[in-house]
């Protein structure tokens, strides 16, 4: 017997009711707002849930946010009637964050949800809501952790919404995010144990902004020190070895002040730099 291919669809829209639901019952939401495909998602259903009126948008503004996604989120943001505030967020003044261990992302986000918190109290708004997906569950995301000890919401999650979910459902409401790679901050490129600064921080997008321009679009360019190693997928590995792609590559990297430049033989793989972290520093970080 065949499979009903409309289960999927109908699951979708079971759990995207159910998103309406929990945003419903928020009140005025703050919208921890990055603009990858997870957040405007969420932010595009609070605005068509609540009324532009009840949502805010917050961004938090720091070196670790490239400007090109910034351009991007704020257009995104504005396109869907979103009133958008930038929050200086800065974390690098916390050793705790800078010394860039295994807890760095419980850190940054404890620093932004803390803005948030006094942002949606200041505005009159009930709650502080961010993109986490239910797949996040399954990951290594010690942000997860700063949002459950500030009681920062994650309705995505909650609605069980799972990534491929969520840019299905962006594609049915005509987002521009809905096929865009994931894209976490720049600080995720930095080795950990390497001291997390501006200038590393700078290294890193305009490596990354200068591989953009030659046509590669899921990649990373991550920072060992002295060592910039390039990530793209394993079909696009002989493109980027290629002359003279190659060349331009290395004269811009060591422009930038990498005196090594590696390409992975392995290809892209999201979250590379975590597999160097022991089972003991995971669940450190979580605890």
């Amino acid at each position: 017997m065949g499979s009903n291919p409309t289960i999927g669809f109908v699951n979708i829209e079971h759990k995207y009711n159910s998103l309406k639901s929990i945003l419903s019952s928020l009140g005025k939401v703050v919208v921890a707002y990055s603009g990858g495909v997870d957040s405007t998602f969420l932010l595009k259903a609070a605005v068509d849930t609540l009324g532009p009126v009840n949502v805010l948008a917050c961004i938090g503004i720091s070196a670790s946010l490239a400007h090109s996604q910034y351009e991007q989120a704020i257009d995104n943001a504005r396109a869907m009637g979103a009133e958008v505030r930038e929050v200086q967020v800065d974390e690098m003044s916390d050793p705790a964050y800078s010394a860039n261990k295994a807890d760095r992302c419980f850190h940054c986000k404890s620093h932004l949800y803390q803005l948030l918190l006094d942002v949606a109290k200041k505005a009159g708004m009930q709650s502080v809501i961010c993109g986490a997906n239910l797949d996040d569950k399954d990951d290594f995301r010690p942000g997860n952790r700063a949002a459950a000890v500030f009681g920062i919401r994650a309705p995505l999650m909650e609605a069980g919404l799972t990534k491929i979910e969520i840019r299905e459902l962006s594609r049915k409401s005509a987002l521009p995010t809905a096929d865009i790679p994931a894209s976490p901050c720049l600080a995720s490129r930095i080795s950990y144990g390497e001291l997390i600064t501006a200038e590393k921080l700078a290294q890193v997008e305009a490596a990354e902004d200068f591989l953009r321009s030659l046509g590669f679009v899921e990649f990373r360019v991550r920072h060992h020190g002295d060592i910039a190693r390039i990530e793209v997928p394993a079909g696009q590995i002989q493109k980027l070895a290629a002359e003279p792609v190659r060349s331009q590559i290395v004269e811009k990297l060591r422009s930038l002040g990498f005196k090594f430049i590696s390409l992975d033989l392995r290809g892209f793989v999201s979250g590379s730099l975590n597999e160097s972290l022991s089972p003991d520093d995971k669940r450190s970080a979580l605890r």
